[in-house]
């Protein structure tokens, strides 16, 4: 049985917790979460949003530091936009009761990697969780929000699936979004979810590789999702490796804020043998001015070219040398959780390796989150806007959600509703239970190493190619496996991965250039032009 919404939002993010609430006092929302509400990538956000809150800062600051973050590929208009509504961002949190730390009454401003300012608006050092969990008391308090939780989206669906039923549609018609199908995992049934619009902040495409902060949703499923309906995608070979992921055996993609460098945390080698734990070799300034406060592609690339050169497992963020009532009042889950694993940050320097954090491209949108396909709208971490450009700024990206969702919810607003249309049910009719579930795990662990191997921090012509070799051999698994087989979660989100893996390879393949995130040994140099890498579909 089909049911019919005004707006469908996959995904329950920072970015589709701000469009439901901005379009809930109007029109009846359904809000997808593949988990529970609170598992997503906007949970896990350590340090904060940033925002010109300051007297000695400005609006021009900002921009500036984002277009310089991004080697110069941001859009001037996207970048300026975001940073402009960033302010009223942080007020619209405020009122909605987020706790952000403040400090004789004022918000206490951090700074970070790439920012010339202090402008990060943080609660601690688990903003993102702070965020959330404000806002899903609100969201779950909501009469026009339907939350089903557990609800994988396996499509969109287009004029294509309407039209199978033997209706005739125009040109427009065909070319439109009437919602999304979607897995419920209780049940094992999916679902026809019909709207009016509907709006994907899936998040981004970090569980592509084999170690990632993100969380395991992080499966590309509204890029990939968008691509397969006739959306166009850019700058995906611009993957952003967090610098600092904590080593350590029994930590899973434990993040150590960029907050820690920019209040000071020194980067070293390890120590050697015998000799204090914080004398290792300070060697940021060697690979750029700014040292530990150069931004995040730098950073990472750094880190990388230290631990090859030495035959290391790792580096070490050094926070000794700090007051230890500081540490504790200002980063007190990344101190307790070091604690946990025997790691006193008070006297002892943190492991950390680099891990994929955050996918700058995506789906191409405009400063209203419209996509290519009619009724259909892209948020957050999923799409390409042009705002961060070859390397995301640290703190812009929760910024980006709540100005991305609110400037949707008001375009959505704007409109006319249609008419709802009635959806085909999902044919399962000619499909079996999967006699070897083994496979996509085994798929699965294959893709997610090579693409480390081969599309990492730093690339080469020959890696990408035995790169693109491999996809192409997965993707025949998978569509066959798909094909014939009920559709499951894992199988869902290896079918997506594969897609957003194979248009990393290719953006990367054509970007002849070194810029930001995007390093190859082959081109080695900048262009003088910077031009975004936009893909097509063939549909």
């Amino acid at each position: 049985m089909q049911q019919q919404y005004d707006v469908v939002i996959v995904g329950s993010g920072l970015a589709g917790m701000s469009a439901a609430l901005s379009l809930a006092p109007f029109l009846k929302v359904a809000l997808l979460s593949k988990g529970q509400l609170l598992s997503g990538s906007s949970d896990w956000a350590q340090g904060g949003i940033a925002a010109v809150m300051g007297a000695d800062d400005s609006i021009d600051n900002h921009y500036d530091d984002t277009m310089v973050a991004g080697a110069q590929l941001g859009e001037a208009d996207a970048v300026r936009f975001v940073v402009e509504n960033a302010p009223a961002a942080i007020n619209w949190l405020i009122d909605e009761g987020v706790p952000f730390t403040r400090e004789e009454g004022h918000l206490h401003l951090t700074r970070e990697g790439g920012h010339s300012h202090r402008r990060i608006v943080h609660a601690a050092d688990a903003t993102g969780h702070a965020i959330q969990s404000t806002l899903i008391e609100k969201v779950r308090a909501h009469q026009n929000i339907t939350v089903l939780e557990h609800h994988i989206a396996v499509d969109l669906v287009t004029g294509k699936h309407v039209a199978s039923q033997g209706e005739v549609l125009s040109g427009s018609d065909m070319h439109r979004c009437y919602g999304v199908y979607a897995l419920d995992n209780a049940t094992g049934q999916i679902h026809a979810l019909g709207a009016a619009h509907t709006l994907l902040a899936t998040g981004g495409a970090g569980k592509v590789y084999l170690y990632t902060t993100n969380p395991d949703s992080a499966s590309g499923d509204g890029i990939a999702m968008a691509w397969r309906a006739g959306c166009r995608v850019a700058n995906m070979e611009f993957m952003q490796f967090h610098p600092t992921c904590l080593f350590h055996p029994h930590a899973k993609s434990f993040l150590i804020s960029e907050a820690l460098r920019g209040e000071g945390g020194i980067l070293r080698l390890p120590a050697k043998m015998g000799e204090p734990s914080n004398s290792g070799y300070r060697f940021m300034f060697d690979h750029d001015e700014r040292g530990e406060l150069a931004p995040r592609d730098v950073v990472a690339r750094a880190i990388d070219f230290e631990i090859k050169k030495h035959g290391l497992d790792c580096v070490v963020l050094d926070m000794t040398h700090k007051e230890p009532e500081f540490l504790q009042e200002h980063f007190p889950m990344i101190f307790a959780r070091c604690l946990e694993l025997g790691i006193d940050m008070r006297t002892t320097p943190i492991p950390v390796v680099p891990a994929t954090h955050y996918t700058c491209g995506g789906v191409v949108t405009d400063l209203s989150g419209k996509t290519d396909l009619a009724n259909l709208y892209a948020i957050g971490e999923v799409t390409y806007t042009g705002l961060h450009g070859a390397n995301r700024l640290a703190s812009n990206s929760l910024l980006e959600c709540v100005v991305f969702g609110q400037a949707a919810a008001r375009d959505i607003l704007a409109q006319t509703a249609s008419e709802p249309r009635p959806l085909p049910a999902w044919d399962e009719s000619r499909v079996t239970n999967a006699d070897e579930e083994v496979v996509i795990s085994h798929n699965w662990d294959e893709l997610r190493r090579f693409m480390w191997n081969y599309v990492g921090i730093v690339r080469t012509n020959k890696r990408l190619e035995r790169a693109g070799h491999r996809i192409e051999l997965l993707k025949g698994e998978i569509n066959e496996f798909y094909k014939n087989f009920r559709v499951t979660a894992d199988l869902i989100e290896l079918r997506n991965l594969v897609t957003c893996a194979d248009l990393i390879v290719k953006c990367a393949s054509y970007r002849h250039e070194s810029r930001g995130l995007h390093y190859s040994l082959d081109y080695p140099n900048t262009a003088p032009k910077a031009m975004p890498t936009v893909l097509s579909p063939k549909v």
